[in-house]
């Protein structure tokens, strides 16, 4: 009786390999593995101002000046003159949101005023508010001048009483200005991604 355990015992064992057998060809015949490779080219960046890589520069307006009667390139009243920030993303594989702030402002005359887009501004903080705006990825030119115009007039007021306050502001002026100076920062920023 023992011996016919065992050999009952034994088949079961065979029977349960034959089937462990089987089984696992037959899983095996409804599983499949694919293999590839997930890559993506990173868009590339580039974003000049004035030819340089920097973002940060001086500009004193006596070197802009557009008058020819004063020695020195010193500004004055009657004086005036422009100044130009150029924006290239030629490199960008992306669209560049740029703004353009000023700081470090020194020894500005009251009566001078930046003109941009035919509009007058009497302080470079007011000037930089609308100094923003996008260079997008799939233009053709991708480079954007941004010309600013200053004047510091001759006589400026409506009224001859506002014309005599501001001629004495701009003699005392005269005599206590220097140097106008003001630092440009420029930053360029990738457009983000909108899904459309």
């Amino acid at each position: 009786m023992k011996k016919r355990k065992r050999i009952v015992l034994i088949i079961i064992a065979i029977i349960a390999v034959i089937l462990s057998f089987i089984g696992g060809n037959a899983f095996a015949k409804y599983m499949s593995k694919v293999e590839g490779k997930g890559s993506a080219d990173i868009a590339s960046w580039k974003f000049k101002v004035n030819e340089n890589d920097e973002n940060l520069q001086t500009i004193s307006l006596s070197s802009t000046i557009n008058n020819e009667t004063l020695s020195n390139y010193k500004i004055a009243p009657g004086t005036e003159g422009k100044f130009q920030i150029n924006l290239d993303a030629t490199g960008a594989e992306v669209g560049v949101d740029y703004q353009i702030r000023f700081e470090n402002e020194t020894q500005k005359p009251t009566n001078l005023v930046f003109m941009y887009q035919g509009n007058n501004y009497s302080s470079i903080k007011e000037l930089e508010e609308n100094l923003k705006g996008t260079i997008n990825a799939n233009e053709e030119e991708k480079t954007k001048a941004i010309e600013v115009n200053w004047k510091w007039a001759y006589e400026t007021g409506e009224t001859l009483e506002e014309i005599s306050r501001n001629d004495e502001i701009d003699t005392e002026e005269v005599q206590s200005i220097s140097n106008y100076s003001f630092d440009i920062i420029v930053s360029g920023t990738q457009v983000v991604p909108q899904n459309s």
